[in-house]
């Protein structure tokens, strides 16, 4: 399981932006902190009202040098309907092949809605350095993170790096 302190792994998907492109966490690292927040399917209530609590909030993230990013196992073109339906202003990550949830172990199982495989609900603050400095996983799956926590992990994060330079 990934900790904090832990090098991020890195993944290759594709990113629902608009377009649809490829992503590589690697190229996102070096310029500010990067919020991975792994959710288990596109159009679901909880997720739903996770993401708009990012696109909510993201003036707190945005404004001390965090980029958030949604990851699911949904297609791209799923994700990118999704953004174009709740006016996600931020990147969706689409991981259907399953790399980015088996490299950070978020790998849930909604067997019984006939999906096997899907991300668990957790949120990861990686330093420019491609640093974990903040985890969190949701203890079932309508559980939604303490937004208030990411972002200061996400202020954290941008200072820690900000005083070493």
């Amino acid at each position: 399981m990934v900790d904090i302190g832990d090098d991020a792994p890195d993944f290759t998907a594709s990113l629902a932006d608009g377009g649809i492109e490829p992503f590589r966490l690697s190229d996102q690292l070096g310029d500010g902190v990067v919020v991975l927040a792994f959710f288990p399917a596109a159009f679901s209530n909880t997720c739903t009202d996770e993401m708009c609590a990012f696109r909510d909030g993201l003036d707190r993230f945005e404004s001390v040098g965090g980029t958030v990013y949604g990851v699911s196992t949904d297609l791209p073109h799923a994700l990118q309907a999704y953004r174009h339906e709740y006016d996600l202003p931020f990147g969706l990550i689409a991981d259907p092949d399953h790399e980015a949830i088996e490299a950070y172990d978020v790998v849930e199982s909604f067997a019984q809605y006939g999906v096997e495989t899907v991300a668990r609900r957790a949120v990861f603050v990686i330093d420019r350095d491609g640093v974990v400095t903040y985890r969190w996983l949701a203890e079932h799956p309508g559980k939604e993170p303490e937004y208030d926590a990411v972002a200061e992990a996400v202020a954290a994060a941008t200072n820690t790096a900000q005083d070493v330079d």
